[in-house]
């Protein structure tokens, strides 16, 4: 199930934020805290985004930061951070950050599945991008 990924104790929501790269250190607070990645996991998913640009960037407001599987991951895990206010993305207004830590190549891919067809419906992507935890957290346990 996609919660055990992503427990409601790695989910956080504020007002705004300053910046992106801001917006991924604090979305990735909750893996750090509990040892799932380590600090140059968070390094590594900056430094890709101003490498290759805002491919994390999945769909208006959403993002997906993640790095190279398996480098500063000490476990599969997945954490969301809701802005209510947009953060700015090389471009992109940006509401959510759902931070991936991959161990290898495709043991994550499960999860990649679960929120793929979760956010292919527009309620389930509104309440993403304008409910709140608790909203967001009954979707995921659907």
């Amino acid at each position: 199930m996609l919660t055990d990924v992503l427990p409601k104790e790695h989910m956080q929501q504020i007002e705004q934020i300053e910046t992106w790269e801001a917006a991924i250190e604090l979305a990735s607070k909750p893996l750090l805290e509990a040892g799932y990645i380590e600090d140059a996991y968070v390094k590594n998913m900056i430094a890709s985004v101003n490498k290759n640009g805002p491919y994390i960037v999945l769909m208006d407001y959403f993002a997906l930061p993640h790095a190279k599987a398996g480098e500063g991951v000490n476990q599969l895990a997945m954490s969301l951070l809701k802005v209510n206010q947009p953060v700015d993305l090389k471009g992109n207004p940006v509401k959510v950050f759902m931070v991936l830590a991959a161990i290898d190549t495709d043991s994550h891919m499960q999860s990649l599945r679960d929120i793929s067809r979760i956010l292919a419906d527009e309620v389930n992507y509104q309440c993403f991008i304008s409910g709140d935890l608790d909203q967001v957290y009954q979707i995921l346990q659907s």
